[in-house]
C-alpha cells in the first residue's frame, strides 16, 4: 500500500495542442515545445522519468529507459483556467465553462461592489496586471479607489497600494466581492493584488491572496480527509479549493519555496497527499511571453526535482502533471487548451509504462484515491492497476 503521495502542478505546463483548441482560440499553442527549444532548458530528470516519451511531445526522439510512468492527459472540462483545471485533477468535470468579462463587469456589479466597500473603481476590463501599475497606480494613490481588472480568465482582482488600502481591508474587500460574485457573475477567482513602491516603479509584493468558489462536488481531498488521511496544500491549492478538504497548508513566495517546501515535507512522516501548485511558470513567465525565463524556470524546478527523487520513501509515490497550457511564444498572454503530462514515480510504479492519452485529467485523482485505499464519489477513472509493480 501506498502511504504518501507527492502532486505536484507545474502551473500552464502544457504539452501540445488539445483537438478542440481552436474553439478557444489556441491553435498551434505548445508551451513545452517552445520553451524547450530554449538553450535555457534543461531538464535531464523530467526527462529522465518520461517526458519526451509522452505522445506528441517528441516522437522517436527519446529513446532511452523511461524511469516512470507517463501519459498525455486530456481536459474533459470547458475552459481552460487554473480552477476547472485543479478541479478537474481533483475529480470534478465542470459541463459549463466559468463566465468572463472581455468587455469589463456589469455596471450593476461593480456600482454594488462601490456601495459595499465605500471606494470608487477604477479601469474595470481586461488589463496586463504590470502595465495595469503604469496606467493607474498613480490615481488610485492619489483618490483611494481601486483597480479592478480581470483577464481572459474567470476572474475578479483588485489591485491596491499596501500604503493606501493596507493588506487585511484589501482581503477584506475581496470576501465582498467573493460574496457578491455568485450564481450567473460566480467568477472562478476573486485575487488580491497588493503592491508597493512609487510611481513608475510600482512591484507586486508577496501578499496575493484568490479567494475562489467553492467546489461545486466532492473531490479527492473530501474523501482523503473524510478517510482519516493527511491532506496538505503547498502554495495556492488552498486557495483554488476554498480550504475544503485541506488539513495543513503552506504559503509559498515562489517556485523555488514551493519546492523547498515539498522537499521538507519529504522528510516528514505523514501519511496521505501534498498537492503542490507551481505558480511562477504561469503567472511570471507564461502570462508575460518570457520563453527564457520560463525555460530557466523548468530548468530550475528540474534541479531540485533532482533533490526530491532520492528522498522518495519505498511506500511514496511522486505524480508530476499541469493544469492547462500557457504558451509564451504566441501572441496571447493568456492560457491555452492544451493536454498536459503526467509522469509517475516511485519504487511501486512501473518504469517505462506508457498509459498514451487519457480522456480526463480526473483519472489522476481517482488514481491518488486508488493508491492510498480510500473509496470516493468523484469522476475519473484510476491507473494505478496498469502502472504499480
Amino acid at each position: 500500500m501506498i502511504k504518501r503521495v507527492f502532486l505536484i502542478v507545474l502551473d500552464s505546463f502544457g504539452i501540445g495542442e488539445m483537438p478542440d483548441a481552436a474553439d478557444y482560440g489556441d491553435a498551434g499553442s505548445n508551451t513545452l515545445g517552445s520553451i524547450s527549444a530554449s538553450s535555457a532548458f534543461d531538464t535531464p530528470n523530467l526527462r529522465s522519468l518520461g517526458l519526451f516519451h509522452i505522445d506528441g511531445t517528441a516522437p522517436g526522439q527519446d529513446r532511452s529507459r523511461p524511469g516512470g510512468a507517463y501519459a498525455r492527459m486530456a481536459e474533459r472540462s470547458k475552459g481552460k483556467d487554473t480552477t476547472i483545471g485543479h478541479w478537474e485533477i481533483a475529480g470534478i468535470l465542470s459541463e459549463k465553462p466559468l463566465p468572463t468579462y472581455p468587455e469589463g463587469f456589469p455596471a450593476e456589479v461593480i456600482e454594488e461592489f462601490s456601495r459595499r466597500t465605500g471606494r470608487a473603481v477604477l479601469c474595470n476590463k481586461p488589463y496586463s496586471g504590470t502595465q495595469l501599475l503604469l496606467d493607474y497606480g498613480r490615481e488610485h494613490m492619489e483618490t483611494g479607489a481601486l483597480i479592478v481588472y480581470t483577464s481572459a480568465d474567470s476572474v475578479f482582482q483588485i489591485a491596491a497600494h499596501e500604503e493606501i488600502v493596507p493588506v487585511p481591508e484589501l482581503y477584506r474587500y475581496c470576501e465582498i466581492a467573493r460574496e457578491l460574485l455568485q450564481g450567473k457573475h460566480g467568477v472562478g477567482r476573486v485575487i488580491a493584488r497588493p503592491f508597493r513602491g512609487s510611481w513608475p516603479d510600482f512591484v507586486r509584493t508577496a501578499n496575493r491572496h484568490d479567494y475562489s468558489l467553492t467546489p461545486p462536488a466532492p473531490t479527492m481531498l473530501d474523501a482523503l480527509r473524510a478517510a482519516g488521511l493527511d491532506t496538505i496544500g503547498v502554495g495556492k491549492i488552498y486557495d483554488i479549493f476554498a480550504g475544503r478538504g485541506i488539513g495543513e497548508t503552506y504559503k509559498t513566495a515562489n517556485n523555488d519555496d514551493g519546492m523547498a517546501k515539498t522537499l521538507e515535507l519529504a522528510e516528514k512522516d505523514f501519511h496521505g497527499l501534498a498537492f503542490v501548485n507551481l505558480v511562477d511558470f504561469d503567472m511570471v513567465y507564461g502570462h508575460r511571453n518570457n520563453v527564457e525565463g520560463y525555460a530557466g524556470a523548468a530548468t530550475r524546478f528540474d534541479r531540485q526535482l533532482g533533490e526530491l527523487l532520492p528522498r522518495l520513501r519505498g511506500d511514496d509515490v511522486l505524480i508530476i502533471t499541469a493544469d492547462h497550457g500557457c504558451d509564451p511564444a504566441t501572441p496571447s498572454t493568456d492560457h491555452s487548451r492544451e493536454y498536459t503530462p503526467m509522469l509517475a514515480f516511485g519504487a511501486g510504479v512501473q518504469p517505462g509504462c506508457n498509459l498514451g492519452t487519457r480522456g480526463s485529467f480526473s483519472d489522476i485523482g481517482a488514481t491518488v484515491l486508488d493508491m492510498l485505499g480510500v473509496k470516493g464519489e468523484i469522476a475519473g477513472e484510476s491507473f494505478w492497476p496498469q502502472i504499480r509493480r
